[in-house]
């Protein structure tokens, strides 16, 4: 009798535990401002707001920092008074992208309608492109702006019903948008992207796109194909890429990207042979691929891309920066041979 009710205290207590954890209650009340029209409105004017020009985040330099501002529902008004649609903008156009601990909602809101300098010269700042913001934002505002940047491209880019060419209309949240004359529901989406650090025991592989900027060079990625595991994703982009075969391979963690649009990035471990690691690069996709040991990772880890340069012209190899999840793996691997 006693171990009946020793575990049915324990079942209570754990229950109790995450009913009153601060994480559930956040979830649930994000997730009921999804559902609920009329409570996502109301929280629409008590929330706060992060603001973007065509995709481009709004950001504020303090010293040799850059901030990502949080505006009130005031101040957001205050900037679009001179507009009569002004009081229909805010739900119109925002997308719900989080919430504080204290469930204060936070809303991300596209002036791309409205003309960048001025905005810029009254807000005091500047819209930067998403690419270079996440080199210098503080890590916890990363995942924020790729997020809310991913959920305005896409209702920017469903506007319409595939099938009926109909208007779709976006609930106050955003979380979807339907088709009134079809009855269809869109939902936002993501593509599953492998992305994966090659190595051969001793040393790892990383290649560069034409498109990558002077140096950087990263871990091979590419999208999975309709019905592939990630397991045969790995294997196949591999093979493709730099001609290897994957002997092994192990998870590591995943991340949201919003690049190109909206990818979960799925980041793996692969080894390969030693006796069989010639690289034979497919140039239609890359630049170059090639072997790097660890004094070079190391070395190319502490390296930052304006000071990569070399008086020749030529530039020193570095990685993607600690918010990316190829510089995780890169980490890892490092720790790994460092072991």
């Amino acid at each position: 009798m006693a171990a009946v009710y020793q575990a049915l205290h324990r079942r209570v207590s754990s229950l109790l535990c995450r009913l009153h954890s601060t994480y559930v209650r956040k979830m649930r009340y994000l997730n009921r401002l999804k559902e609920d029209d009329g409570l996502c409105r109301q929280a629409q004017a008590s929330g706060t707001f992060y603001l973007f020009h065509n995709l481009s985040p709004f950001l504020q330099k303090s010293g040799k920092k850059y901030l990502v501002p949080q505006l009130s529902a005031a101040e957001v008004k205050q900037i679009l008074e001179k507009f009569q649609e002004a009081d229909q903008w805010i739900e119109k156009k925002s997308v719900l992208i989080g919430c504080s601990d204290e469930r204060v909602p936070h809303f991300a809101l596209d002036l791309g309608a409205l003309e960048k300098s001025v905005m810029e010269s009254e807000l005091q700042g500047s819209f930067t492109d998403l690419r270079k913001a996440l080199f210098v934002v503080d890590g916890k505002d990363s995942p924020l702006l790729a997020s809310a940047q991913s959920l305005l491209r896409w209702h920017d880019t469903h506007q319409y019903c595939s099938k009926t060419g109909q208007p779709t209309q976006k609930n106050p949240a955003g979380s979807k948008r339907v088709c009134h004359a079809s009855g269809i529901t869109y939902y936002p989406q993501m593509s599953p992207v492998v992305i994966t650090l090659v190595s051969d025991g001793s040393r790892c592989l990383l290649a560069r796109q034409p498109s990558f900027p002077p140096g950087m060079y990263t871990a091979l990625s590419g999208f999975c194909d309709m019905g592939e595991t990630v397991e045969e994703a790995v294997r196949r982009e591999v093979a493709e890429e730099v001609g290897l075969e994957v002997q092994s391979l192990r998870y590591s963690g995943s991340q949201h990207w919003p690049f190109p649009s909206s990818s979960l990035m799925v980041a793996c471990h692969a080894l390969v042979r030693a006796q069989q690691a010639e690289i034979s690069v497919d140039n239609l996709e890359l630049e170059e691929a090639r072997w790097f040991g660890l004094q070079e990772i190391v070395e190319g880890l502490k390296r930052e891309p304006r000071s990569s340069k070399q008086d020749d012209g030529s530039f020193l190899p570095w990685f993607p920066p600690k918010q990316a999840i190829a510089h995780q793996l890169i980490r890892e691997w490092v720790k790994q041979q460092s072991a």
